[in-house]
């Protein structure tokens, strides 16, 4: 049986539901069955759940081969940034109008847009639409922390870091979550502290991980992001 034979293809993959939108974003390499088993849980809380593929094979466990192979496809896709500063991803724009539809769909407060290590800054770049509601960055790691300032870096351009900024002044508030030790994500999170003040939330977990919501999977941070979709989204 497949993974996602209870989804719905079509220019993104969807599951059924009722309740407010939530757009999951995922990570290297792909669709992958842990991916997909988040999104589920997800899906249980009551929401109505879109996961756009963006580059991989859906269903297929991460590996060496996998993992290369999608880097391969984003290294050569103009869509994506990967070690440049002060820019957003081309990418964003599309994911935007995704929001924008589902909230039409759907209507309500506004969606959640959930992104993961390649993909966890898109949420942000999606705050910048009022159709996001809920913006999740879950182990944002791109511009690749090479250096300090890449490390620092959100992968937004200044327009959208200003508008990034204002709507969190005006109460959208961001949920991170990372492992406090997992160098990948840099210092991101003192750069939206600095930026964004008492509007972001930042969940750091102990222990050695990356992958706060699938493979290093830790049920605190899976119960604070349904939370936090709860109180964002639920009329």
């Amino acid at each position: 049986m497949s993974l996602l034979e209870t989804w719905t293809r079509a220019e993104h993959e969807a599951e059924d539901g009722t309740g407010p939108g939530v757009i999951v974003i995922h990570e290297i390499p792909g669709i992958t069955p842990a991916v997909i088993a988040f999104a589920e849980e997800v899906v249980a809380s009551g929401f109505t759940v879109v996961m756009p593929h963006l580059f991989g094979r859906p269903e297929t466990p991460p590996s060496a081969g996998t993992t290369a192979s999608a880097m391969i496809q984003v290294c050569t896709s103009a869509e994506f940034t990967k070690l440049a500063t002060g820019v957003t991803a081309p990418m964003s724009s599309w994911l935007r109008d995704l929001a924008r539809s589902l909230h039409a769909e759907l209507g309500g407060r506004g969606v959640g847009a959930l992104g993961m290590c390649f993909t966890g800054g898109f949420a942000l770049a999606m705050m910048v639409d009022e159709a996001v509601a809920a913006p999740v960055v879950a182990q944002p790691a791109v511009p690749f922390a090479v250096t300090k300032k890449r490390g620092a870096d959100l992968n937004l351009s200044p327009a959208d870091t200003d508008a990034v900024v204002a709507r969190a002044a005006a109460g959208c508030q961001v949920l991170g979550l990372r492992y406090r030790s997992d160098r990948a994500t840099g210092t991101r999170f003192d750069t939206l502290r600095g930026l964004l003040g008492d509007n972001f939330i930042g969940v750091e977990l102990e222990g050695k991980g990356h992958a706060t919501l699938t493979e290093h999977r830790q049920q605190e941070a899976v119960d604070r992001v349904l939370a936090f979709l709860h109180e964002k989204l639920d009329d």
